[in-house]
C-alpha cells in the first residue's frame, strides 16, 4: 500500500501559502462591511459605487470560498487515504491519486495569484496595438496579433471589446485599441507590453522573400472613475469622423466615431464601436482617463519603465519576442528565453505559457536580457 504522507502534506502546505497570498484572514474581516454596504436600501442611489461593492463583495467571495473548498478537499482526500491504510485496501490508491494530481493542478493555477504584486493587476485592461516596420506585412501583423490576443481573452474567459480599428491601405491595420474585461486582465497583459516581431515568407511579396515585421502593444489599467485624473475640457480637440471598421449592420454611415485629442500631452484616443456619437465620445474619454493616469504614475517612478516599459521604435532591436515562421518554425521569448515550436498555437492564443514564465521572471527580479540573445 503506497504512503501518500508526503501528498498531503505537501498540499496542506499549499493550501496554506493560498491563505497568505490571498490573504484570507483581512477578506474575511472585509466581507463584513461589503456586506452590510450591499444591503443598504440606498445603495443604488449611486451606480457607479453600487457597482463596485458588489463587484468586490462576489470576488471575496469567491477567494474565501476557494480556499474553503481546497481545505475540504484535501481532508477529504486524507481521509480516504486513511480508511485505504488502516483496511489494507489497495484499490483505493486510484481515487486517491486522482484526488491528489487534481488538487496539485487547481493549486498551479492558483498559485500564479502570488505573481500579481501591482496596484491594479486586478483591473480590466485597455490595449492599444500599433503597426510598425515592415509596411503592409507590419500592417497585416497588427491584424494577427489583434486576433492574438482576442483569441487568448477567449480561453481565459475574458471578454473583449474592440473600441477603434484603423484599416491598413492594403491589408490589415495600422492601429487597434480594445479593452480586456476579466479579474487579473491587465496583470496578465503586462507580459505582452512591448514590440513584437515577425519573420516569415511575406504573402505580399511577388517574389516570395522572407519578410520582417514589427508591431507593438501597449496596456494601461481600466481605472476606476473615482481615480480618474481632472481634464479641463479646453485642453481637448473633438473631433467625428464616419466609422472606418470592416463593415457589417453595426458601422454607422453617419459621423459618430469621435477622435479625442488631449493638446498638453498630445494623447489621442478614437473610438467607433458604440452605436451613437455620444455613446464613442464617453467611452474615449474613459480611454483618455486611464492613459492619462498611467502617464501621471509613470512620472511619479523614477524608471519610467518600471510600469510601462520604455517607449522604443517599432523595430529593430527593440523587440521582446520573435514570432519565426521561416526559416524554421519558433516563439521566443527574448526576456524569459522562453520558447515554443508551436506557432500555429500561439497564433491562436496560447501564449499563457509566455505570460506564467514572465511573472515568474519578474518576481525573480532577473536582470533584462538583451534583444539580440
Amino acid at each position: 500500500m503506497r504512503d501518500f504522507t508526503d501528498d498531503l502534506r505537501e498540499l496542506h502546505r499549499r493550501v496554506s501559502d493560498a491563505n497568505g497570498y490571498l490573504r484570507i484572514a483581512a477578506l474575511r474581516e472585509r466581507l463584513g462591511a461589503l456586506e452590510a454596504d450591499a444591503s443598504r436600501p440606498d445603495l443604488w442611489d449611486d451606480v457607479d459605487a453600487a457597482r463596485r461593492v458588489t463587484t468586490e463583495l462576489a470576488q471575496v467571495k469567491d477567494d474565501i470560498g476557494l480556499v474553503e473548498r481546497l481545505e475540504g478537499q484535501v481532508s477529504d482526500v486524507e481521509t480516504l487515504a486513511e480508511l485505504a491504510r488502516e483496511e489494507g485496501d489497495e484499490s483505493l490508491e486510484p481515487e486517491i491519486l486522482e484526488g491528489i494530481t487534481a488538487l496539485r493542478d487547481e493549486l498551479d493555477r492558483l498559485e500564479l495569484r502570488a505573481l500579481f504584486t501591482g496596484e491594479h493587476d486586478e483591473l480590466d485592461g485597455i490595449c492599444t496595438i500599433q503597426s510598425g516596420a515592415g509596411g503592409t506585412d507590419a500592417q497585416d501583423w497588427a491584424q494577427m496579433m489583434l486576433r492574438m490576443f482576442t483569441r487568448w481573452a477567449e480561453r481565459q474567459g475574458f471578454t473583449v471589446t474592440i473600441d477603434d480599428v484603423s484599416l491598413g491601405e492594403e491589408a490589415g491595420i495600422t492601429s487597434a485599441t480594445f479593452t480586456v474585461r476579466g479579474r487579473y486582465a491587465y496583470g496578465m497583459l503586462t507580459s505582452e507590453r512591448g514590440v513584437h516581431r515577425l519573420v516569415r515568407i511575406s504573402p505580399f511579396d511577388s517574389q516570395a522573400r522572407r519578410q520582417t515585421a514589427f508591431a507593438s502593444l501597449d496596456v494601461v489599467p481600466a481605472i476606476e472613475e473615482s481615480e480618474a485624473p481632472d481634464i479641463d475640457a479646453g485642453d481637448l480637440r473633438i473631433d467625428t469622423y464616419r466609422s472606418s471598421g470592416a463593415g457589417g449592420q453595426h458601422v454607422n454611415v453617419t459621423d459618430s466615431a469621435v477622435r479625442i485629442t488631449h493638446l498638453p500631452t498630445g494623447i489621442v484616443v478614437s473610438c467607433q464601436n458604440e452605436r451613437s456619437q455620444l455613446q464613442n465620445k464617453a467611452r474615449a474619454m474613459q480611454i483618455l482617463a486611464a492613459r492619462l493616469a498611467e502617464r501621471q504614475r509613470e512620472e511619479r517612478r523614477a524608471e519610467l519603465d518600471a510600469i510601462s516599459g520604455e517607449k522604443r521604435e517599432v523595430g529593430w532591436g527593440s523587440q521582446i519576442r520573435s514570432y519565426v515562421l521561416a526559416p524554421y518554425q519558433m516563439v521566443k521569448d527574448l526576456r524569459t528565453a522562453h520558447e515554443t515550436g508551436n506557432v500555429n498555437g500561439v497564433l491562436d492564443g496560447d501564449i499563457q505559457g509566455f505570460i506564467e514564465a514572465y511573472l515568474q521572471w519578474r518576481r525573480a527580479g532577473m536582470p533584462p536580457r538583451n534583444a539580440g540573445d
